[in-house]
């Protein structure tokens, strides 16, 4: 009786096991997660080296990074390896770890080795689910490498020395339609260049000059790791300091610039805020495709120069989000709960945004920043504004500078990192370096969902642009066509708080079908284009009446 009395309420239309969509009214679905604030588990308290950098690949295992011109971290090399390098700042012969591979299925992890430093580097995974890692400082400024998965536990990064045209130190990398990734920035770096590069690409200069890096360049910098994100159209929009433009790398022009984010105070690093582009809404079946982007948080103007005289003042506590996609568009600033500077944001499965890790006072860089901001928020992207930010359950460990977080598989976000010093220092400083590893898992992973959580059961693995592609789950509680959804997440390189190559694809849905007791089969339309959806693997995401499954890899080619 409950569940044909909900399928009524959510007004439903039921012909032959097939399911035709209603718009439905936000007092239609399930309440917001009633009281619960999300959970947290420690799940390490030391993996050996602070998790500065962070990516999910398609293998379920996680691959993280640190930086190797501190000295020794708390984590050996195995079978007796050591790491040479006589260009490093303080160690030539290191036999510990600076990276390390997590499996999030047995919470077990092993040590890998980099070689020169990666230090505030970038990073994008290919089509073929190789990451790329390009940049870093000293001698592994001018590096790429390279971790391809494997099932063997042999597999290790491989640097290859002088791929980079340019020193990359704090730029920013994004996949795009065509499989290449563009790299952007960097500390004094104001052009761009590709990785791999193309035939055309090495008939021309190997750097492209983007003089509207060098234009928002102040005193303390504040254009470094640039937000990046690919837009349906196929141009970028990049944002630095508090600028923005949208530019066609093909052409190497802008092509226009935004209005300035109001409020006058920058949004880059050292004054680290964070950035999304929210979720592309395929669902109406329209070519055009609304791209809007949001950015939270970040240090006013005068912090990175009080912070070094030992004065901490309040971060920004605004949001602002813009319509790119619009022919004129404006900034729609929001107040958040709390202030925040080095806060990540992630999107996810449901198209709510976590803003998480980071403090209340001062600016990014060595012992620059105070008042832990312990608290997560999220924020509900389409509720009713004075409903959208909620504060959720607190940390007990600060995130402070040089902490990463990312998304997982079945919903939860992993959480590492924090080293605000030159070296790791566990004593007699207000932030002690944390080698832990945490999980937070949001509302919707609460018991009390259980039965309205679906289960993905069977999907197609590879899907082509354009096609139709099947999906069977099941729910206990299966409520109606109209509050399910399909969506595609491509996970994030996360460092210094911007989820680089971040994404989520809402799909359209054809039907929904019932098959048999609690099983359902849905046929869904995949991203029209590479524009809207790089090639490579993400994770997808069947939701019902806000609940997200967890996730199944799919790869689009």
């Amino acid at each position: 009786m409950l569940i044909n009395f909900l399928c009524i309420k959510c007004l439903f239309l039921q012909l032959s096991f097939h399911f035709i969509f209603v718009p439905l009214i936000p007092s239609q679905v399930l309440p917001p997660y009633a009281d619960s604030q999300g959970e947290w588990n420690l799940l390490h308290d030391s993996i050996g080296i602070s998790a500065m950098h962070m990516q999910l690949l398609h293998d379920n295992r996680v691959i993280m990074f640190d930086r190797t011109d501190f000295g020794q971290s708390n984590l050996s090399l195995s079978s007796g390896r050591c790491r040479f390098d006589p260009y490093d700042t303080v160690l030539h012969t290191d036999c510990t770890a600076h990276s390390i591979l997590y499996d999030v299925a047995t919470n077990a992890y092993r040590p890998l080795m980099v070689q020169t430093d990666t230090w505030c580097s970038s990073g994008s995974v290919l089509p073929n689910g190789t990451l790329v890692q390009s940049g870093g400082y000293n001698d592994g400024d001018h590096v790429v490498r390279t971790f391809t998965p494997c099932d063997d536990d042999q597999c290790d990064w491989i640097e290859l020395p002088q791929h980079l045209s340019e020193r990359r130190w704090y730029a920013t990398n994004q996949i795009l339609p065509d499989g290449r990734i563009i790299i952007i920035g960097g500390r004094r770096q104001f052009n761009y260049e590709f990785y791999p590069k193309s035939d055309e690409d090495l008939s021309f200069p190997q750097t492209s000059m983007l003089h509207f890096l060098l234009e928002t360049r102040d005193y303390a910098e504040n254009n470094l790791y640039p937000f990046v994100h690919l837009l349906p159209d196929g141009n970028l929009f990049i944002f630095a300091n508090t600028r923005s433009i949208l530019f066609d790398y093909k052409q190497n022009k802008v092509l226009k610039e935004y209005p300035e984010i109001p409020g006058a105070d920058p949004r880059n690093y050292p004054s680290t805020g964070s950035s999304v582009l929210l979720p592309l809404d395929e669902r109406n079946g329209s070519t055009s495709v609304q791209a809007e982007i949001m950015i939270c948080g970040g240090a006013q103007n005068a912090s990175f120069a009080l912070a070094t005289q030992g004065v901490f003042i309040r971060a920004i506590s605004t949001c602002g989000r813009l319509v790119v996609s619009h022919a004129n568009p404006s900034w729609v600033m929001e107040e958040m709960p709390l202030p925040r500077v080095m806060g990540d944001m992630i999107l996810l499965p449901n198209g709510d945004v976590i803003i998480i890790n980071g403090a209340q006072l001062g600016t990014a860089g060595w012992e620059l920043a105070r008042g832990p901001m312990n608290r997560p928020i999220t924020y509900r992207p389409s509720e009713q504004t004075s409903r959208r930010f909620s504060v959720m359950e607190p940390s007990t460990r600060p995130r402070m500078y040089h902490s990463s977080a990312i998304l997982l598989t079945d919903g939860r976000v992993l959480i590492g990192g924090s080293n605000p010093h030159i070296y790791y220092n566990f004593t007699n400083v207000v932030y002690p370096t944390d080698l832990s590893l945490e999980a937070y898992s949001p509302p919707y992973l609460s018991a009390e969902y259980a039965t309205v959580r679906p289960k993905i059961l069977s999907l197609n693995e590879t899907i082509g642009y354009k096609a139709t592609f099947q999906v069977r789950f099941s729910v206990e509680e299966y409520l109606s066509a109209g509050v399910v959804s399909v969506r595609l997440i491509a996970p994030s390189f996360s460092t210094h708080s911007f989820g680089m190559n971040q994404r989520m694809v809402v799909l359209k849905i054809l039907e929904v079908s019932h098959v048999t007791s609690y099983v359902y089969h849905l046929a869904a339309v995949a991203p029209l284009t590479a524009e809207i959806a790089p090639p490579g693997y993400y994770l997808l995401f069947v939701v019902h009446a806000e609940i997200p499954s967890s996730g199944m890899w799919v790869k689009m080619e």
